[in-house]
């Protein structure tokens, strides 16, 4: 199991390491012990926050609202929750590296 996600029960904890001002929004690999996400928002009045979450709520296959940003509002680095997602993280990795 890598150490940028832990699953417990159907919550999924990502530790992510994010890139605002990016061309467009993608999944750029690992970043030491997190998952590295190029964002197209600008590091803006939260802006890119809202673009992170929706992104990952898009990726996974969930709703907005079940998507939380739990720590790093104001860092690069970020730690997500994700409720009620079937979808498995390294799955991820593989489809779009």
């Amino acid at each position: 199991m890598a150490d940028w996600y832990r699953r417990n029960a159907d919550v999924l904890t990502l530790t992510l390491h994010v890139q605002p001002g990016a061309k467009r929004s993608e999944i750029a690999g690992l970043h030491g012990e997190a998952l590295k996400i190029r964002l197209a928002a600008p590091p803006v009045e939260g802006r890119a926050n809202e673009a992170l979450l929706k992104f990952i709520a898009q990726l996974f296959g969930v709703p907005l609202r079940q998507v939380e940003l739990r720590q790093g509002g104001q860092s690069r680095h970020k730690v997500v929750a994700i409720t009620g997602s079937e979808i498995e993280p390294e799955n991820l990795l593989k489809t779009y590296l």
